[in-house]
């Protein structure tokens, strides 16, 4: 059951699945994720606007404090599949919502291409923040 009226960050649970395999990441801390479109726009002579945003895909990142060696891991065997020319292969990921009447939402993000855009910085007794970003070709409700 939902905690509030709206949605909170507990409510989400999200499941990578890489060319290899799921990808556990211990702590994940923070996710955010937004749609890219290409807009068009057009101005018809009598003066009428009109518009579209054509879907191209989605992006967005995870912040996780580093617990385990799952995403170094991850990456290195992204980048190692790539050397030994197996190109690269996209993954794909889960979204699941916990709804304030107590449903689920479910949606899969297809295409996955994902960049391990800070390994984390080592100092002293902190904790050592990661961050993850991907790009989806699609995401759909399933």
């Amino acid at each position: 059951m939902a905690l509030t009226a709206f949605s909170i960050g507990r409510d989400t649970q999200l499941v990578v699945m890489g060319p290899n395999g799921r990808v556990d990441m211990s702590h994940v801390t923070g996710f955010e994720s937004r749609q890219l479109t290409n807009a068009v726009r057009v101005s018809r002579l009598d003066g009428t606007q009109l518009g579209a945003e054509l879907p191209k895909g989605w992006e967005g990142s995870f912040e996780v404090e580093r617990g385990t060696s799952a995403l170094d891991d991850f990456i290195s065997g992204l980048e190692q599949d790539f050397y030994n020319g197996g190109g690269t292969q996209p993954g794909t990921m889960y979204q699941y919502i916990t709804e304030t009447d107590s449903s689920v939402s479910t949606y899969q993000f297809d295409g996955v291409a994902f960049k391990l855009a800070s390994a984390g910085a080592w100092k002293g007794d902190a904790s050592v923040k990661q961050k993850l970003e991907f790009y989806a070709t699609r995401k759909r409700r399933i």
